[in-house]
């Protein structure tokens, strides 16, 4: 297979090898092959097919090198020729096998060099090159490519002049924003042909297009472009199975026994099977042991350091991503503006919190949106506007907007399955299959259902592991939910 890639100066093409032959054996080729002989044979076809490149052709693609913010052929020769970081371009000096690359063209790049601050003329003639001047040179290619690929992704959105962006709102990211980005999620590509992490490019609200690399594909594996998001540093805190741990060792012994023990006694509180819960202390004991910071004695017996949870968060905080992104809305701008739920539009609107927004790029889109989204409610009944201008929402707005979108989800869904609808509310529990994540405007729902009923409860990524099997899912009195794994037992139907 082959794959022709556009994204860079020079267009180039991907060769893909089955490792297989004819008859399902390995296929062996000699690495020296794939990497210089394939390289060198199709120059011979294409040669054969085209003929030898003129030197007038040659020439005029070295010209069109001379300008250009990237590491070129020209640079090449002026490296290769230079001796000790210096290049003699003075008439007379020999320069022996670089004379194949014009003079004429070497004096030029030196020019341009010399303005980008990467070389120097000492004396007449003589030229000193920066000590880095290949690897600034590739950074800068690098940039202008992934500058590219932004005014691609904005291209792509097709939104008129909203598209052509000043380069200058550009802002390319390190590893971790220096603060956080919101905005919409307009591209996502790869961040070096051969790895595999992926670079992000989001039109924020602040006005500027930024672009965000290192992510793993699992992290956006559920987020489609055109999705509110919200890039920044991940955060890493002391997980509550390290706190169980820590609380239930005695004289720096941990005991699965005694931690079972009370998970027994304490059933009717626990969320989850104790079991399981167990299993997974343990596991998270034996990485941790893998790491070195915690010792397994025997089965029963785990040796807790006295700083185990300082050690156990920097453990985390060194495996997981430099940066996260969170989903804010599946829903674009105008899907938000006529939705019945309680969208990421209504949050802005109700906090009153908008100095994050700037009046251009995709902030001026969301201004304009909320401004279609407050007479939206004001039309429906749940806003009024006061004589001054302010605008008041109806108490409770969020609450009662996702109600009635789960209401109206749900009864859609009951009648598609031909189940009834019940809904969920304190000290409710339901028993059934989960069928995984159901996306609205409000929020992620778990579809619990069995053979005569169905609810939608506040997803948790917890579950996440749990899809298609048979649990229990109870909702406590301050709206958290819990779970057993199975169906529960008992006299009632």
């Amino acid at each position: 297979m082959a794959v022709n890639h556009f994204n860079t100066a020079h267009p180039h093409v991907h060769v893909v090898i089955n490792g297989r032959d004819d008859l399902g054996e390995n296929l062996v080729i000699n690495g020296q092959y794939i990497g210089q002989g394939i390289r060198e044979r199709a120059s011979e076809l294409v040669t054969l097919e085209l003929g030898l490149v003129t030197e007038i052709e040659q020439h005029r693609k070295l010209e069109a090198e001379i300008g250009q913010d990237r590491f070129t052929r020209l640079d090449r020769a002026l490296l290769e020729q230079a001796l000790e970081g210096r290049v003699d371009m003075r008439p007379g000096v020999e320069a022996g096998s670089f004379d194949r690359v014009d003079r004429n063209l070497r004096l030029s790049r030196l020019a341009k060099l010399e303005r980008m601050g990467l070389a120097r003329q000492t004396v007449p003639g003589l030229w000193e090159l920066e000590e880095r001047l290949e690897d600034t040179l590739r950074a800068l290619g690098e940039q202008g490519d992934i500058t590219k690929q932004m005014h691609r992704a904005l291209r792509a959105r097709g939104n008129g002049p909203d598209h052509e962006r000043d380069p200058a709102s550009f802002h390319l990211h390190g590893e971790v924003p220096d603060t956080p980005v919101v905005g919409r999620l307009i591209d996502q590509h790869l961040s070096d042909e051969l790895g595999e992490k992926l670079s992000l490019v989001v039109d924020g609200i602040d006005g500027r297009v930024h672009h965000a690399p290192g992510f793993d594909p699992a992290q956006v594996e559920d987020i489609r472009n055109g999705a509110i998001v919200s890039i920044g540093a991940a955060s890493v805190r002391e997980r509550p199975s390290d706190r169980t741990i820590a609380a239930i060792a005695r004289d720096g012994i941990y005991r699965p026994s005694e931690h079972l023990d009370r998970l027994q006694l304490d059933r009717w509180q626990v969320k989850g099977n104790p079991e399981e819960l167990l299993q997974g202390h343990v596991r998270r004991l034996e990485a941790l042991r893998r790491a070195g910071i915690v010792e397994r004695l025997d089965a029963d017996h785990w040796r807790i350091p006295e700083d185990f949870a300082q050690r156990a968060v920097a453990y985390d905080a060194a495996r997981s991503p430099k940066a996260t992104i969170r989903l804010l809305s599946t829903l674009d701008l105008e899907a938000q503006i006529g939705s019945d739920g309680a969208t990421w539009l209504d949050r802005r609107l109700v906090s009153g919190r908008d100095g994050d927004r700037a009046a251009a790029g995709f902030g001026r889109e969301v201004g304009d949106a909320m401004t279609r989204r407050q007479a939206h409610h004001i039309e429906r009944g749940d806003a009024i506007r006061d004589p001054d201008g302010a605008t008041r929402y109806r108490r409770n707005l969020l609450a009662t907007l996702e109600a009635r979108e789960v209401e109206r989800v749900g009864q859609e869904m009951a009648a598609r399955k031909n189940l009834a609808l019940r809904p969920m509310g304190p000290f409710e529990s339901i028993s059934g299959k989960l069928s995984g994540p159901v996306h609205l405007a409000s929020g992620s729902y778990a579809l619990m259902e069995n053979s005569h009923e169905m609810a939608l409860v506040p997803w948790k990524p917890e579950i996440g592991r749990y899809r298609n099997r048979d649990m229990t899912l109870s909702v406590g009195e301050d709206g958290g939910l819990g779970w057993q794994i199975g169906r529960s037992r008992g006299l009632g139907l």
